[in-house]
């Protein structure tokens, strides 16, 4: 092994031992020159180095002989010219230096640095995990406690085929049902404690036309009004000549006669027997307010024991029915009233029974506007019903006609008589005459025109019914004056002179 590895692994070994060069400056190695040194050239003429080889070895010096004062100085070695940094020594393959140790140092410095911050790191991931594992703990504890609490609240499960699906479904609070059918300290009910109370008393009616009621021909409602079985309705739900059967909502079925009925008032009354049914409690139609809350209960379209609510919107609506054209005292209400209906109940909410719906006078043109005939009005009917079984005082004049005062139906006689009336003309066409009236006795025939009574103008039913009723009754002779109307426009008048016939049917 030469020099310069001998000289190369020591300096390795001092590096792996940890020995740090001093920062002190280095002296010159002996025999070396400084950097900055002067050349040979400017030393002193004459004073060459001797050879290399001429050099004399250095002697030892013995330990126990002091050195003479005086002793001439060693032999100095030849000098040499140190490398500068950066430079390589003519004897080493690399600069002297420390490099290689700083890079280690560093390198270790920093993968220290680096596996500290993978172990903050790692603890932070593994906290930030545990919150979240936590709180989803957490989360699907409260999920399950609501469900099973539902569950237990709860009493309703739906099975799908791809497992149990659950329904969550809450009863009323204890008693709330009775709650709601008691009345305030006032005395008021609520919209279902009205419902409750009134229900029973309102029934269906079926008309037939034969005797062994397979023959339906039309289906209403009525309300039940004392213990003796009596049962208030419209006359258009029933026929003269029918049979009739009441269903009540248990889906109890009576046999009903009919005590009577007025097709003028629209009223009628029918019976079953005694004892059967809870009767409905009647109200004063005078005491009802405008804005005030009411409740129809009837039987539209053959659905038994139908609520619907509103207000009352008007009183004392003077409605003529569109099958008699007689005038009612109505309360008008938006409260839903339909075929079927008609015959039930408009209720006020302490549970009393105010008006008598029809859908006789309900308009057909507008929603949410129906009537109900008082039950101030409909009483006195009622009672003189199932007192004669019939309305006494009632008359019959024996004709049909058309009003000539309304638009729309002048346009219908003048398409009957195939000409215009002339400019003014006003008169009741006549459509039909009855046989059985004295009226059929007179020169009166289909076609001419009635129009006046006792000199008052009549082109209108009210006009005609005012006058006659106001002075005349059944059994009283009257004088009409009618006209037979040209083509051309002239008139040919004519007075007629008959006798009133009582009327007992209803049916006029």
């Amino acid at each position: 092994m030469d020099r310069k590895e001998e000289h190369r692994d020591e300096l390795f070994s001092m590096l792996a031992a940890g020995a740090v060069p001093s920062e002190a400056p280095e002296e010159p190695e002996r025999g070396v020159i400084p950097e900055n040194a002067p050349e040979d050239s400017d030393r002193a003429a004459g004073e060459d180095a001797p050879p290399e080889s001429s050099a004399a070895p250095e002697q030892p010096v013995p330990e126990n002989k002091a050195e003479p004062e005086n002793k001439p100085a060693a032999a100095v070695p030849p000098l040499r010219r140190a490398p500068a940094a950066g430079r390589y020594d003519s004897f080493m393959y690399e600069p002297i230096g420390f490099d290689r140790y700083d890079r280690a140092a560093a390198e270790a410095e920093a993968e220290a640095a680096e596996k500290k911050e993978r172990k903050l790191r790692l603890r932070r991931e593994r906290r930030i995990a545990a919150a979240f594992i936590i709180a989803c703990i957490a989360a699907a504890a409260l999920s399950v406690y609501g469900i099973v609490s539902d569950i237990i609240a709860g009493s309703g499960s739906l099975r799908s085929s791809g497992g149990q699906v659950v329904l969550y479904q809450q009863s009323k609070p204890e008693g709330a049902n009775e709650l709601a059918a008691e009345k305030d300290e006032n005395g008021r009910y609520s919209t279902e404690g009205v419902a409750a109370v009134v229900q029973s008393s309102i029934v269906e009616i079926y008309t037939y036309t034969d005797r062994n009621r397979t023959e339906l021909v039309g289906t209403g409602s009525g309300v039940v009004i004392s213990d003796d079985g009596y049962i208030v309705t419209n006359a258009h739900v029933l026929q003269s000549s029918g049979y009739h059967s009441v269903h009540t909502l248990d889906g109890d079925i009576f046999p009903a006669r009919v005590i009577g009925r007025d097709s003028k008032t629209d009223i009628a009354v029918i019976k079953i027997s005694p004892g059967q049914l809870e009767p409905a409690v009647l109200g004063d139609s005078d005491e009802v307010m405008v804005g005030e809350q009411v409740v129809a209960v009837g039987n539209p379209a053959g659905l038994s024991g139908t609520v619907t609510d509103g207000i009352v919107s008007a009183v004392h609506r003077k409605i003529r029915s569109d099958s008699t054209g007689f005038q009612m005292d109505c309360i008008q209400t938006n409260a839903a009233i339909s075929p079927g209906n008609s015959g039930g109940a408009l209720v006020n909410m302490y549970g009393q029974v105010v008006g008598i719906t029809s859908s006789k006078y309900v308009s057909s043109s507008y929603e949410g506007l129906g009537f109900a005939i008082t039950i101030n009005e409909a009483r006195p009917i009622i009672e003189q019903l199932i007192e004669n079984g019939y309305v006494p005082g009632r008359f019959r004049v024996g004709v049909a006609f058309i009003e000539s005062g309304v638009p729309l139906k002048r346009d219908i006689i003048e398409s009957e008589l195939g000409f215009s009336l002339p400019e003014g003309f006003e008169g009741l066409y006549v459509t039909q005459i009855s046989d059985e009236c004295d009226i059929s006795n007179t020169e009166l025939k289909l076609g001419d025109f009635i129009i006046s009574v006792d000199g008052v103008t009549t082109s209108t039913y009210d006009e005609l019914n005012d006058t006659v009723t106001g002075s005349y009754g059944p059994g009283d002779k009257v004088t009409f004056v009618c006209t037979h109307l040209n083509e051309d426009g002239t008139q040919e008048d004519y007075e007629i002179t008959f006798m009133l016939m009582p009327d007992t049917s209803g049916d006029y």
